[in-house]
Formats: structure tokens, C-alpha cells, sequence
């Protein structure tokens, strides 16, 4: 795949300097500013973009506005580096003035400052929009710039901000801490239910009273963890579309629907029937269409999201990507209305395609290779902006001009390729795309960060499965070296040419080590069918896709020490770990991060109860069998490796408990074990002072059991 290769190779070609640079370390890390998506102004010149800072000694990330030209040149600060920091730039509609979120005074709150498109700067004061109780986010211009649509959580007795915050002032003063409930979803991913539900709430420009347009017991937006708004304003300004979940028993279902409701204010009519989740709804610039992302199945998180399109006039619905077997994403509509440029993973990669509207049954057309997101076009139609990352590099932004001479038509004829054993996607001619920020090259200019490498092999079923690996720095093809084996999670995740804060590879292999990652079954990026593999099936195909992965490595990669490998994970990787303590001896050592140990006590500890009736096809009084046949804790006779346990007090996704079981059960068995407890952390380490010691501890680890001698 010459595409693939090409990257390699310019980065092979800077390899000769890599003797007078280091490894790299946490400390750079967190040096490294945090792009977040781009956005252009309407007049087409600028892109504007936050920008998060990291100070590991006050253990804080503030995140600063920032701005570029489209056409190139210096990206420099819109806001002081200094102060609470401001987040979510967004232009009003005559680009004369910018509107953000900051917690300056009083919470988080939507701001407005006047902009200067001929010098790309802010002029005047900031004006603060919302002083609701409740804290503001999300903002986003109506079409006239009149008003500012934006998301709060309020309690649903409470007419008016006033009894909110007397509400908020009671429960804060109050000696009780107890709650009662009376539904299941009490809880979820690192906090308790508090009474609250997320609103979308609109407000005049200038300030005012803000009024509510989603009232009722559901969050307007449903519970994210990233990604595109939920929301989005009709270009006439009159009609708001939002997803949200109406279903009675939330913990049991991933049916969010599309609604529409009049911006004036008034009932809401739900447009989409589907029993699967459909959300991100995006009006077309002319207002004939509603795009939206959608998943068929309901109760599977992991559904193929399909791209849909919604016609206000007749109410029709189509699905735009029928036999298009990989997952929609980020996307956009064109200014012509003609097409939606959107983002799917591919084989550790997440190109830009193109799917043009006017011509049914199109085959979506591959624009930009690379691993990439947020596309989003200028407003002549002309470049398509986006960020872009690599496992060597966090998101940086990009252009790509879609003006040039078309490139030639992918075959419609894709699919499964039985002598490969996995979907083919043939190599078309891609739009060049060309860096507009570097923000980051301070840091990485000094730092030796080697190239991911992919291979392939035969897996489970025979099945053409494949797998990345990371060179340690100042890689001599003479030594050995020993092994960093990493295990994603998901499990309906994937390893890929991205950047990762909380499992880097490239800080994994700073210190010495070999990194292998396999995308076993169930990872994304391959076609539904290689995902769905993984159902019922968390120790079968998976394990052995990883054992069979590394022992292909073993024998094409001789520079590998396989005396000396450990292998660590998190999430589904930490439950995989977990399996793999009870089902091998190869490793030295174990890192077991948020994994499940006991899959029925996690049943019952757990809060979205439809992933785990879905991933072992029923309950444990309904389907017991299959239940312990996965699970890892009555294996606990054949346990031998020593293991690193870590959890976090708030992961309510995977609770606690699970890790203690696991500790206990190791100590026990006197195995050499060690736990890493953060009473402050959830599913995921995001403080900065704890994300340091994660890595000490965990690399510490490592180390102690793969170093010669031990």
C-alpha cells in the first residue's frame, strides 16, 4: 500500500538526526499544547481554535483561543496565556465578533468580543452573554446573530434560575449527603445523578433571560464523551435539531432519536424511528436535508454508524452509506448542499471521504489520507480544513484544496476480499494536504519519535488480522530488546497512526522497548462483521488474535527479546490482561488498568447495563453459562504472573470493586502484585500530576520485571 509507506519513509529519512535528539519524556508531554477542532470565520480568512495548556506543577489544563490564516503563516494567541482560559470559539455570522465559553467569573459562561477580520484580532472588551446559575457551555449563533443557542442542567421543578440556585445553595449547605433512588441509571461514567438534566436553552446576543426549549426528563444533549454537537440551528434560524433519549430505562438502551423543535419555542416532534442511537443532526446550507450519524441495532454501542439523510419537506429518509462497511464520523455538509465530507477509521487510518447527494447509490469518494478530523470546507467550497494527528505528533490543523482537478472514481465494487480476508478499499488518487499549524515543533523538534510499522497475519479463523509496531530511540538492529505489549480497549477500539495523552507509544518505547499492538476481532476500522466477532466471544477469537500477533512478531522482528515482554492494558485491554494471567506464562510481568475481573459482580456494579447484556448476549440469571465462561476471576487456580493493578475510585463504568478483586486475589495467591489506587480518577487519568505518576508507576513496573537480572 503505497500510501502507507510513503510516511515511513520521510520520517526514515530524518532518522540520520536522530542520534543528536533525545527520547521523549512525560514532562514534554505535557508541553505539548492540545488542538482542539478548527473553525472558519465567514468570510473564509481565518481559522480559529482553542488550545489547552498543561502546567504539571499547579496540576491544571487551561485551554486559550488561538487563530491562523487559511491561507498560511504564523498561528498566533487570540487571548492572554494567562487567567481561567477561554474554550469553543465560534464566529458570529457577520464575522464582526467571536462568541467562547470561560470561567473568568462566576462558572462557565458564554462570552462575546468583537473581531477584526482584517487584522485577525479581537477588539474592545469581552461581554459576558449568560449569568445563569447552572453554568452555560456549548454556545452556538443563530443564522442572524441575534441569538446564542447554548446547553445547561437544570432541575426539572425549577422554573426560573432563581430556584435553581437556591436548589444548588440548599444541597451545599446541607449536613446530609444521602441520596435516595428510584431509578437505575443513579450513576454514570464519574458521577451520581444529582437531579439534573442538560437543556438547550436560547438567549438574545446581547443578554437577557434565557429560555428553555428541550424542558422535560431527558438530557438535551445525551452524555458524550467527544465529538460533534448534538444540536444544531436550521439555516433560517426558526427550527432547532437535537438527539436525546426518551426511552423509560435509559441504563438499558442507546436509543437516542432525532428531534426538531420551533427556536421560538413550542412542542417537539421526533423525526427518526430507528431503535438504534442517531445523532450529531446537521442542517444543509440550503435547509432541505438533515445529515445525521445512525446505528440500526439497538443496545449495541458498537453498531456500524451509517450516514443519513432526512428531507424536511417529504420527512424521507436515506441511508447514504449502505454498503460503505466502515464507521461515519466527524462530518460536514459542503456549501453547495451537494456533499458531506466526513471521516471514517480505515486500518489504523481515518481518511476524509466525500459522499456526493445528488447521485444515488455513490460510493464514497476517498479526498485525504492520514489519521484526521473536524473537516470542515471554507465557505467558497474551495479548501476543506481539518486537524490531523499521528502516533508520533497530537493534532496539528490542515488544508486540503478539493478544487483541484477531480481525482478518478473509486470502483463501486468493494467488498469482501475472500483471499484477504478482510474488506478492500482500493488505492485512489487523494487530495495533498498541507500543514497551517506547528505549534507543537519546539518540543518535537528535539525529541527522537520513531515511525509506526504495520504488519500483517493470520488470526483467528484464519482471518487476515493486523498489528503496528514502535522502534525504541536510537534503535540498533543489533541489540535485543525487550517488550511493551499493549492491549486496547472498547473493546471496540483500534490502535492506529494517532496520538494518545493517556497510553502514548511513543513514551512507552522512550526508555528501551519494543511496542506491539494488535487490532484483534472486535477492533475498529476492519467491517462490522471483523467487529461483531468479538460478541460472546471476549476470550476466544481476541486472545488468540493477540497471542498469534505476537508470536508473528517474535519470529519476523529478531531485534525482540521474547524473555523479556510484558503486556498491559485498560479497559476491555484490562480485562484481556486479567484473561491473560489465567491462560499464560509468557509474560514477565502484567498491567491490569480499569479491567473487569468478575463478570457478574460487574453486572451488578456497573451503569449502562446494555453493554454488558449485549457483549454476553443476556444476564447472568439468563445467560449464567456465558457469563463464567469469560470470566476471568475462576481461572484464578492457573494465575502465576506478577501484576500491576490500577483503578480509579470514580470509574463508574467499571467499578472499583473489580480492581480490589483482583489485588486480593493476587495477594492471596501470594503473586507479586502491586496496586495503584487514585481516589479522584474515573474510567480515565486526566490530572496532570496523576497521569505522572500513572506513568512512573506503571513504566517502574515494567521495568523492575524486564530488566536484565531480574
Amino acid at each position: 500500500m503505497l500510501r502507507r509507506i510513503l510516511p515511513v519513509l520521510l520520517c526514515c529519512s530524518l532518522l540520520g538526526f536522530a542520534q543528536n535528539k533525545r527520547p521523549f519524556t512525560f514532562e514534554d508531554m505535557m508541553q505539548l499544547k492540545r488542538i482542539g477542532e478548527p473553525v472558519v470565520s465567514p468570510d473564509g480568512k481565518w481559522i480559529g481554535f482553542a488550545a489547552v495548556d498543561v502546567n504539571l506543577d499547579a496540576n491544571t489544563r487551561t485551554p486559550h483561543l488561538w487563530i491562523v490564516a487559511v491561507g498560511g503563516g504564523e498561528a498566533r494567541r487570540l487571548t492572554p496565556a494567562t487567567g481561567s482560559g477561554e474554550d469553543r470559539i465560534r464566529f458570529a455570522p457577520d464575522g464582526k465578533c467571536i462568541l467562547f465559553e470561560s470561567s473568568r467569573d462566576a462558572g462557565s459562561q458564554i462570552w462575546v468580543q468583537d473581531f477584526d477580520s482584517s487584522t485577525g484580532s479581537l477588539t474592545g472588551e469581552p461581554r459576558k452573554v449568560t449569568s445563569i446559575s447552572t453554568e452555560a457551555s456549548g454556545g452556538l449563533w443563530s443564522p442572524d446573530g441575534k441569538s446564542i443557542l447554548f446547553v445547561s442542567s437544570v432541575y426539572l421543578d425549577c422554573n426560573d434560575d432563581a430556584c435553581n440556585k437556591q436548589r444548588d445553595e440548599e444541597r451545599a449547605k446541607s449536613k446530609v449527603r444521602a441520596s435516595v433512588f428510584t431509578q437505575l441509571m443513579f450513576r454514570h461514567w464519574n458521577r451520581y445523578f444529582d437531579g439534573k438534566y442538560s437543556h438547550l436553552f436560547i438567549i438574545p446576543a446581547d443578554g437577557g433571560v434565557a429560555r428553555d426549549l428541550t424542558p422535560g426528563p431527558h438530557d438535551v444533549p445525551p452524555f458524550s464523551l467527544g465529538g460533534q454537537d448534538q444540536y444544531a440551528l436550521s439555516p433560517d434560524g426558526k427550527e432547532v435539531a437535537y438527539a436525546s433519549n426518551h426511552d423509560p430505562d435509559p441504563e438499558l438502551s442507546t436509543n437516542n432519536d432525532v428531534f426538531i423543535v420551533p427556536a421560538a419555542g413550542g412542542e417537539a416532534k421526533r423525526i427518526t424511528t430507528n431503535p438504534g442511537s442517531d445523532g450529531t443532526p446537521q442542517y444543509s446550507s440550503d435547509g432541505k436535508y438533515i445529515a445525521y450519524r445512525s446505528q440500526l441495532r439497538g443496545g449495541y454501542e458498537s453498531d456500524r454508524f451509517r450516514l443519513m439523510l432526512y428531507e424536511r419537506a417529504t420527512g424521507k429518509i436515506t441511508d447514504l452509506t449502505p454498503t460503505f462497511d466502515r464507521w461515519v464520523d466527524s462530518m460536514a455538509w459542503s456549501p453547495d448542499s451537494k456533499t458531506i465530507y466526513f471521516t471514517a477509521e480505515n486500518e489504523g487510518e481515518a481518511p476524509i471521504y466525500a459522499r456526493n447527494i445528488t447521485v444515488p447509490d455513490a460510493w464514497p469518494q476517498e479526498l485525504v489520507a492520514g489519521f484526521n478530523d473536524s473537516p470542515m470546507p471554507t465557505p467558497d467550497g474551495k479548501t476543506l480544513v481539518f486537524d490531523r494527528m499521528s502516533i508520533s505528533a497530537p493534532n496539528e490543523i490542515c488544508s486540503a484544496n478539493v478544487r483541484l482537478p477531480p481525482p478518478p472514481a473509486c470502483p463501486v465494487q468493494q467488498g469482501f476480499d475472500p483471499k484477504a480476508h478482510h474488506y478492500s478499499f482500493p488505492e485512489c488518487f487523494v487530495y495533498p494536504s498541507h500543514p497551517l499549524t506547528n505549534v507543537n515543533d519546539s518540543v518535537l523538534s528535539q525529541v527522537d519519535m520513531q515511525p509506526m510499522e504495520s504488519f500483517w497475519f493470520n488470526g483467528a479463523a484464519d482471518e487476515k488480522v493486523e498489528g503496528f509496531l514502535l522502534r525504541p530511540p536510537n534503535f540498533d538492529a543489533k541489540k535485543k530488546y525487550p517488550v511493551k505489549f499493549l492491549i486496547h480497549g472498547g473493546p471496540q477500539g483500534a490502535w492506529g497512526d494517532d496520538w494518545s495523552y493517556r497510553w502514548n507509544p511513543e513514551l512507552f518505547a522512550a526508555n528501551g522497548y519494543v511496542v506491539i499492538m494488535i487490532n484483534f476481532h472486535g477492533s475498529t476500522g476492519y467491517g462490522q462483521k471483523f467487529i461483531d466477532a468479538i460478541n460472546g466471544n471476549w476470550g476466544g477469537a481476541p486472545y488468540q488474535d493477540l497471542m498469534l500477533g505476537l508470536d508473528y512478531a517474535e519470529k519476523n522482528y529478531p531485534f525482540i527479546d521474547k524473555d523479556r515482554e510484558c503486556a498491559l492494558g485498560a479497559s476491555y485491554g484490562g480485562y484481556a490482561i486479567n484473561w491473560i494471567e489465567g491462560h499464560t506464562t509468557r509474560f514477565k510481568c502484567l498491567v491490569s488498568h480499569d479491567g473487569m475481573f468478575n463478570t457478574e459482580s460487574a453486572f451488578g456494579t456497573t451503569e449502562e447495563l446494555w453493554f454488558n447484556e449485549w457483549e454476553f448476549k443476556g444476564t447472568p440469571w439468563t445467560n449464567r453459562e456465558m457469563y463464567r465462561k469469560w470470566s476471568p476471576h475462576l481461572f484464578a487456580t492457573t494465575f502465576k504472573t506478577p501484576v500491576l493493578v490500577v483503578h480509579g475510585q470514580l470509574d463508574y463504568r467499571l467499578d472499583v470493586s473489580e480492581g480490589f478483586q483482583l489485588f486480593t486475589t493476587a495477594q492471596r495467591l501470594k503473586i507479586p502484585s502491586k496496586m495503584l489506587y487514585f481516589p479522584d480518577e474515573g474510567h480515565w487519568v486526566l490530572k496532570p500530576q496523576n497521569s505522572r505518576l500513572w506513568y512512573q508507576t506503571v513504566n517502574g513496573w515494567v521495568d523492575e520485571w524486564t530488566k536484565p537480572g531480574k
